[in-house]
């Protein structure tokens, strides 16, 4: 307390010595007892007057920095600090020349605004990044310094109004020329705690992958993956993620594929034999993030990759690795894609590989398996009339379209239960469904929001009710389908195939005494009359030849 009345009088003196004697007795009684000398310092009044002392060229300026420092380690002092003027003049003091000016403001800067977006957002305005990444490009020999610089950045990185300023720097440059020179596990990855958050944004994938971050990770892969220390498996992780995640840009995907021919694009691919579960893993993300686009797809199959693949899930039918799992058939769904590749996967027998994991009753699993199916059989009439009449997978389907709980599962099951059906027009398929009580889901999923999901479900439903009618019947009325159709040419948002998918059904349904009488009972006749006036040329054209029957039929 005597100190801290000292330290007011010398201040208001502008009497360095005894400024600095104080200084050095409020850090002392810092270290002994922070709390307790904080809430003196406050209540004292003395957080107002260190703007003043704070000055480029005082020699106190360290000290109090440090005791900036100090005191912003207890949250209840950081609001004080910022009341009282402090951030200002410590960001100015970043461009100090003295590297112990520059060490304590930086450890300033970072405990007031710790664990506050809208402080570190503030310091983003006052430009700090620009001027942190200058500092650890000159100061990079200088590990207190550089240890700074990157948990700023780490902090920092989490926002994304930074990642814009990031990216007009030389961040990607500084941080791999860093992390070459590093040796250590814990400067490595305090390293990755930054590229991680910044690689999330496409414009610093590619600096990253510019500036030669690839040949590193691989580097920390190659190194790692024999290892059994616990620091090796969370470099090994950290390196196959970060791997990944530079993949999901566009750009930084399309440069490393290099044609198929890229020596990355192959280091990656020899991940999945691996015996290693992490290297799997990211192998199959990796041929995932790879297959975005069609080009790159078909040169994949052609080259081999499905074979991979399909040996990669045969070897996580018994070991059940989920994540694995997820990310195979993640990469064999967007394979599957292009029309060209489709008959070449099937005969691969990637549908038979994939259907080994029918039993699985991981959600994430369910729902990769169906898209891959769903995509396979696009076009492919027969592979979807073999599935189709296959009832194990059908009742399973039907079970799915039940998962209340998981609705990516639910809306996949009832997409492929429709594609079965519109992509084989097999009179089996039909009946496989009809059998397997799927009727009464397809009818549910013409009522979805989405409009592709409704129309998928009325091309299915026409089908069935023209290729077999006496078998859909029970269920047609059990599920209420009239009252569906109705409600969907009354809507004026119904989409126009919507609506000329739904009077198809009408017409084909007539064929039918109980769901004949429904289509009377609901005047349908009124409804479908005033279509023939609807904009669009093929709905009109329908409502008339709709109105025809339904007059012929009564």
């Amino acid at each position: 307390i005597d100190t801290l009345k000292k330290l007011k009088l010398a201040s208001a003196d502008s009497a360095t010595d005894s400024v600095d004697s104080c200084l050095d007795c409020l850090l002392k009684a810092l270290a002994h007892n922070n709390a307790e000398a904080s809430e003196k310092i406050q209540e004292m009044g003395i957080l107002p007057l260190l703007p003043n002392l704070l000055a480029p060229q005082s020699s106190c300026t360290p000290k109090v920095a440090n005791i900036i420092a100090e005191v912003a380690k207890n949250e209840f002092m950081r609001s004080p600090c910022v009341e009282a003027g402090l951030v200002p003049p410590l960001v100015q003091l970043l461009h100090s020349k003295d590297q112990e000016v520059l060490l304590q403001t930086g450890r300033a800067l970072g405990n007031i605004c710790y664990d506050s977006h809208s402080l570190q957002a503030q310091l983003i305005n006052m430009g700090v990044i620009p001027t942190l990444v200058k500092l650890l490009g000159f100061h990079s020999h200088n590990t207190a310094l550089t240890e700074m610089c990157l948990i700023a950045f780490g902090n920092l990185a989490e926002l994304e109004s930074s990642k814009e300023q990031f990216a007009s720097t030389n961040i990607a440059e500084e941080l791999v020329r860093l992390f070459q020179k590093q040796t250590e596990h814990e400067k490595k990855e305090m390293i990755f705690e930054v590229l991680a958050p910044l690689a999330e944004n496409d414009v610093i994938k590619l600096q990253l992958v510019e500036a030669g971050l690839v040949e590193c990770l691989l580097d920390v892969v190659a190194h790692t993956v024999d290892g059994e220390r616990e620091e090796d498996v969370a470099q090994l992780k950290t390196a196959s993620d970060l791997m990944v995640l530079l993949l999901l840009g566009d750009e930084s995907m399309q440069k490393l594929f290099e044609g198929g021919k890229g020596s990355v694009f192959q280091r990656v691919l020899s991940w999945v034999p691996s015996h290693n579960h992490q290297l799997q893993l990211a192998g199959a993300l990796a041929i995932a993030n790879f297959a975005r686009n069609d080009g790159n797809c078909i040169h994949m199959v052609e080259s081999g990759i499905v074979q991979k693949l399909l040996e990669l899930l045969d070897r996580h039918v018994e070991e059940g690795n989920v994540t694995v799992q997820h990310a195979a058939l993640s990469a064999l769904r967007n394979l599957a894609i292009p029309v060209v590749n489709k008959a070449k996967m099937l005969s691969a027998g990637v549908s038979d590989t994939v259907l080994k994991f029918l039993p699985s009753e991981m959600p994430p699993v369910q729902f990769k398996l169906l898209g891959t199916l769903r995509m396979l059989i696009d076009t492919q009439a027969d592979a979807a009339d073999q599935l189709g009449t296959n009832a194990k997978l059908v009742e399973r389907l039907v079970e799915w379209c039940e998962a209340k709980d998981h609705a990516g599962v639910m809306g996949e099951s009832n997409r492929l239960l429709s594609a079965l059906i519109r992509h084989s027009k097999s009179k089996d398929v039909v009946k496989t469904v009809i059998q397997g009580a799927g009727v009464k889901h397809l009818v549910t999923m013409a009522t979805s929001e989405h409009m592709i999901m409704q129309n998928e479900a009325l091309v299915a439903l026409g089908l069935i009710a023209s290729l077999d009618l006496a078998g859909g019947e029970k269920d047609f009325v059990g599920a209420g389908l009239v009252q569906v159709l109705h409600k969907l040419l009354s809507d004026e948002r119904s989409a126009p195939e919507i609506k000329y998918n739904s009077m198809i059904i009408i017409c084909a349904v007539l064929g039918s005494e109980p769901l004949q009488k429904e289509v009377q009972d609901l005047a349908f006749i009124d409804v479908v009359s005033k279509l023939r006036s609807h904009e669009n040329k093929t709905v009109s054209h329908q409502a008339s030849l709709t109105e025809q029957r339904l007059t012929a039929q009564s």
